[in-house]
C-alpha cells in the first residue's frame, strides 16, 4: 500500500484525540473501518504506530517519528492548496463571484447590482452566524468576498491576512411595535427601555457583551434577552413579549418601527473583505462600490434614521462611490481614512472619504 496524505491524516487524529474510538467519531468512521485503516498503515510503515490499552492508544517511538514529519507536511499541503485555489481565478476577468456572508441586510442589493454589472459572471453564496468561517473560507480560496456586520467596537481577526474596508457604521436601532411608548419617538434613551425583555439575531462577535455593558452604563441589567432567528424576533415584538435590536437598514413589516438609540450607545460596522493576494482582489473596487449603492437604497427607506444621523460625521457611509449620482444626498469628504474610534485600519480603494450627514 502506498501511503497518502489521508493515512497522514488519520495518525495525527488519532494522537490528537487518544483513542481509535474517539477518532473514528471526529473522522465520520465506524472504529472496526478505521482499525483496519490503521492496522494497513502500520504494515506499510514497517512497524506498530500507537500502543493501545484500556486508556487509550499513545504513540510508539516509530509513531512519534511519522507525527514529526506528519504535522509538517499536512499543513504544508493545506497552504499549497489555498495558495492554488486563490491563485486559479487571475486573469483579465473575473468569471465568478463567491460572496459569503453573515446574513446583514445590504447583502441581497448587492447580489442584484453584482448581477446586473456583471452579468455573464457566476454568482454564488454562502451564509453562516460564524464569522471564523468566513475567515477561514476566504484565507482558503472558497470564497472571494465576505460581507460582515460587526460591533462598532470591534475588528475582524488579524489571524487570516485579509483586507477590509467599511462601507458605513450605523447608529444601532431598537425595533418597537407601534403601540409602545417610545414608537413615535424620534429617539429613546436606552435606560428607557429597562423594563423590556429583548430579543436579537445569534452571532459569534462580541456584541451581547457590548449590549450588557451599553446596559450597566444606563444603570440596568436586561431582563431578558433572547437570542432566535429573525422571523422568531419578529413574531415576539408583534406580540408584545419583547423589543428587538435591530440595524437601521432593517425594514420592519407593518405595525413595526424602528427608533434610533440616544447618544449612539452602539455602533454597528458594514464590512466587505476579501484576500489580497486572490484574483478577485482586483474586483474589490467595484464590490464596495456595488455594496455601498445597497446600503444607501436601504438606509434610504428609513427617512426617521437619515433625520436623526444628520449631523453625526462618524456615522454613515465609510468610502466614496463613483455611481454616487445624486448630489442632494451627497455629503462632504471627511479627510481622515479609518475609524476615529476604533483605530480599525481600513483598506480604502479611492482617495478619499464620503460620510453620509
Amino acid at each position: 500500500m502506498n501511503l497518502e496524505l489521508r493515512h497522514l491524516k488519520v495518525v495525527c487524529t488519532i494522537a490528537e484525540t487518544g483513542s481509535v474510538t474517539k477518532a473514528a467519531s471526529t473522522l465520520g468512521l465506524a472504529q472496526p473501518a478505521l482499525t483496519a485503516q490503521l492496522q494497513r498503515i502500520e504494515r506499510a510503515l514497517g512497524g506498530p504506530l500507537f500502543d493501545r490499552d484500556r486508556r487509550g492508544a499513545r504513540p510508539t517511538a516509530l509513531g512519534e517519528l511519522v507525527l514529526a514529519r506528519a504535522r509538517v507536511l499536512l499543513p504544508a499541503m493545506k497552504g499549497l492548496q489555498d495558495e492554488a485555489a486563490r491563485l486559479a481565478g487571475n486573469g483579465g476577468a473575473l468569471t465568478r463571484y463567491r460572496i459569503g456572508s453573515t446574513m446583514g441586510p445590504i447583502v441581497g442589493g448587492l447580489l442584484r447590482r453584482l448581477a446586473e454589472d456583471q452579468p455573464q459572471a457566476q454568482i454564488t453564496t454562502y451564509s453562516t452566524w460564524l464569522r471564523d468561517e468566513l475567515y477561514e473560507k476566504l484565507a482558503g480560496g472558497r470564497l472571494d468576498f465576505a460581507m460582515l456586520g460587526m460591533c462598532g467596537d470591534s475588528s475582524p481577526s488579524a489571524d487570516f491576512g485579509l483586507a477590509w474596508t467599511a462601507v458605513a457604521v450605523d447608529g444601532v436601532c431598537v425595533m418597537l411595535p407601534e403601540s409602545h411608548k417610545a414608537a413615535g419617538q424620534d429617539e429613546v434613551a436606552l435606560g428607557d427601555l429597562a423594563d423590556d425583555n429583548w430579543v436579537a439575531a445569534p452571532g459569534d462577535g462580541c456584541f451581547a457583551d457590548c449590549f450588557a455593558a451599553a446596559c450597566a452604563r444606563a444603570g440596568f441589567t436586561p431582563r431578558q434577552v433572547f437570542e432566535i432567528d429573525v422571523r422568531a424576533a419578529i413574531d415576539m415584538v408583534e406580540d408584545g413579549a419583547a423589543i428587538g435590536i435591530c440595524q437601521p437598514t432593517f425594514r420592519p413589516p407593518p405595525g413595526l418601527v424602528t427608533v434610533p438609540l440616544a447618544g449612539t450607545p452602539l455602533r454597528w460596522r458594514h464590512l466587505v473583505g476579501w484576500h489580497p493576494e486572490s484574483g478577485a482582489a482586483g474586483f474589490a473596487h467595484r464590490v464596495v462600490e456595488l455594496a455601498t449603492e445597497s446600503y444607501l437604497d436601504s438606509i434610504a427607506r428609513n427617512t426617521r434614521y437619515l433625520e436623526w444621523v444628520t449631523g453625526k460625521p462618524r456615522l454613515g457611509v465609510q468610502t466614496t462611490i463613483s455611481a454616487f449620482t445624486d448630489d442632494r444626498r451627497r455629503p462632504p469628504p471627511h479627510d481622515k481614512p479609518g475609524d476615529p474610534d476604533t483605530g480599525l485600519e481600513i483598506q480604502t480603494p479611492v482617495k478619499s472619504l464620503v460620510r453620509l450627514e
